[in-house]
């Protein structure tokens, strides 16, 4: 899939991140004192208010993803487009404060109401805004800054992440070694953990398209529109890539966070070889040959791999690693991942296998060329729209 794509079918935003979740600095002095004038996302009764502006200064003191009512599109220049889908399209912005440093630049998702409502998205959108609020500030998730709205559209402030999606390097490079793919499925595992462990969240389309990297070569996960916060729960919503989707998703059987364990093992499949072990034209095949669950393995690769993404990949998500006793802890601790410093590397003191060509830090060379939007297909929220979905729109 194209970088920095959005499909509502399988939501894929690839854009929203920055050179490190520590490193997004003030919008600007004005923005700063507009942040006092908040309405905070709901996580507890005596949550205070922080501006959304210095999360990255003080990580551990943020409620991320606020949502600032006098913050509109006007208060950025649209410098490219990043990515688009049949809802949204992701831009790279600046600032137009004068006052805003000249290099700082973000990524503005705009999400159209009109079309969001009629491709039935509501609850997707609403699901990713309330997770990313919930989760931003993790090193490997991209950071949800704030949201507003205006009359026709939902707007998503990110930060910006000029590596690009892994999955074009994985292409150029046809397959990764296993270092390579030892370092990024770890930190795509702390980032698991954190999402099941921390806030109960199944994130369900972990693929390379939704993998970005930074300009120090440390991934970011995007594209929440499919994340659900679970808990011990299950859902039954059939939703996620062919080539990713657990057994219990296709039997509608009732899935839980088991799912993104095994989408992980599918990961390192892909990374190792080039391409997930289940595939075929015919979507339909995919599903078969995921229910029948049977690996094949190429020569050469290491049997550390092959036992990780086996144990990953059973079938019966009751008997798979990392959704079994001893949880996440289990899986950090296979011999696959053997030399891998869980500290260091949660704390980005290991540099990234992949550097990426930033030659600013608004450089967009990793990401594709897209055309001007037309405005002629775009829906319009109309009075009668409102009326019906406004009030579901409150938290933007």
């Amino acid at each position: 899939m194209a970088t920095g794509t959005v499909d509502p079918s399988a939501p894929n935003e690839a854009q929203g991140s920055s050179t490190s979740s520590t490193r997004t600095n003030a919008l600007s002095d004005d923005l700063h004192e507009r942040g006092k004038q908040v309405v905070v996302s709901s996580r507890s009764p005596i949550q205070r208010q922080l501006n959304p502006f210095v999360i990255t200064e003080q990580p551990e003191e943020k409620h991320l993803g606020i949502s600032i009512r006098n913050l509109t599109v006007d208060d950025f220049a649209l410098l490219k487009t990043l990515g688009t889908g049949t809802f949204a399209r992701v831009w790279l912005v600046r600032s137009k404060d004068e006052v805003q440093r000249r290099d700082k630049v973000y990524a503005l998702k705009i999400l159209r109401k009109a079309d969001v409502i009629k491709l039935k998205q509501v609850e997707h959108v609403r699901n990713e805004r309330k997770t990313l609020a919930a989760v931003s500030g993790h090193p490997f998730i991209t950071t949800l800054i704030a949201t507003f709205s205006d009359d026709q559209s939902l707007y998503m402030l990110l930060d910006y992440c000029p590596g690009g999606e892994i999955f074009s390097y994985l292409r150029r490079a046809r397959r990764f070694n296993e270092n390579t793919s030892k370092f990024y499925a770890a930190e795509i595992t702390l980032a698991i953990e954190y999402l099941h462990s921390k806030e109960g969240i199944v994130y369900r389309d972990l693929k390379p398209e939704n993998i970005l990297l930074d300009a120090e070569g440390h991934i970011k996960i995007v594209d929440f529109g499919f994340a659900k916060q679970v808990g011990d729960r299950e859902t039954y919503t059939l939703c996620g890539t062919p080539e990713y989707l657990a057994p219990e998703v296709i039997h509608n059987s009732g899935h839980g966070l088991a799912v993104d364990w095994w989408a992980l093992g599918i990961l390192i499949y892909e990374f190792l070889v080039g391409q997930p072990p289940f595939w075929d034209q015919n979507p339909m095949r995919i599903y078969e040959q995921i229910v029948e669950g049977r690996l094949r393995f190429p020569q050469g690769m290491s049997p550390g791999a092959q036992n990780i993404i086996s144990l990953l990949c059973k079938t019966n998500p009751t008997e798979r690693l990392g959704y079994i006793s001893g949880g996440p802890a289990r899986v950090r601790a296979h011999p696959f991942f053997e030399g891998i410093n869980w500290e260091d590397l949660y704390h980005r003191r290991v540099k990234g296998p992949i550097i990426p060509r930033v030659d600013h830090p608004a450089d967009t060379g990793n990401f594709e060329e897209y055309p001007d939007p037309d405005l002629k297909t775009m829906g319009i929220y109309t009075g009668d729209l409102r009326k019906k979905y406004e009030a579901l729109f409150s938290d933007f």
